[in-house]
C-alpha cells in the first residue's frame, strides 16, 4: 500500500497553526480535500480530528463518503469514523477495505510516528506564503541524527502564493 503524508507548511518549514484568526489557505484545503476523495479515505490523530470536526471537516462536506481512520491511543470510538491505535493498523485497516493508497493527514505526533516507523511513501507539502514564529516540524527521529533522501516529483503552484512539492521517500 502506498501511504502518502499530506501537510501544510508555512515558508519557513513549520506546520501551519491555523485558527480563527489565521483559516488555512482554501487552495491548501481544497487540494486535501481532492488527495482525500481520490484515495477514498484519510488517517488522522486525534486531536487533528477534533480540530477539523470543529472546523466543519473530518465528517460531512468533501469527507461526507471518505473513511476516515483516526489513530488514538485514549480513545476506543468516535462516530462515523474508524478508531485505531497504531499507524500500523490504520494501514492494515484501510488494506484489509481494498485500498491502495493511504493519505496522511496529521497532526505532527502523527507524521513523526509514521516517519519514524518508515511506513511513508509519498509526502506533499503545501507551502503557505506565512512566516510563523514557532511552530512544530517533521522529525525522522527525535533521538538521533538521520539525513533521508528524498526525490522531487513535481511541484507546482496551486494559487494565492500557496505552492506544493511533492517527493518519493528514499528507503
Amino acid at each position: 500500500m502506498k501511504t502518502i503524508l499530506w501537510a501544510a507548511l508555512t515558508a519557513n518549514g513549520n506546520y501551519a497553526q491555523s485558527s480563527a484568526e489565521h483559516p488555512p489557505k482554501k487552495e491548501a484545503f481544497d487540494d486535501f480535500a481532492a488527495q482525500a476523495i481520490a484515495a477514498g479515505n484519510f488517517i488522522v490523530g486525534r486531536r487533528t480530528f477534533e480540530a477539523m470536526r470543529g472546523n466543519g471537516g473530518g465528517g460531512g462536506g468533501p469527507f461526507a463518503d471518505i473513511d476516515i481512520v483516526v489513530v488514538s491511543t485514549s480513545m476506543n470510538e468516535l462516530p462515523g469514523v474508524k478508531v485505531v491505535g497504531s499507524p500500523q493498523e490504520a494501514l492494515d485497516y484501510l488494506q484489509e477495505k481494498g485500498y491502495q493508497t493511504a493519505l496522511l493527514a496529521g497532526g505532527a505526533d502523527l507524521h513523526n510516528a509514521f516517519l519514524g516507523q518508515g511506513l511513508i511513501g509519498e509526502i506533499i507539502f503545501n507551502f503557505a506564503p506565512v512566516l510563523e514564529g514557532k511552530g512544530l516540524n517533521l522529525l525522522i527521529d527525535q533521538h538521533h541524527y538521520q539525513y533521508k533522501d528524498v526525490e522531487l516529483l513535481d511541484f507546482k503552484p496551486l494559487g494565492n502564493g500557496v505552492v506544493q512539492l511533492r517527493y518519493a521517500v528514499g528507503s
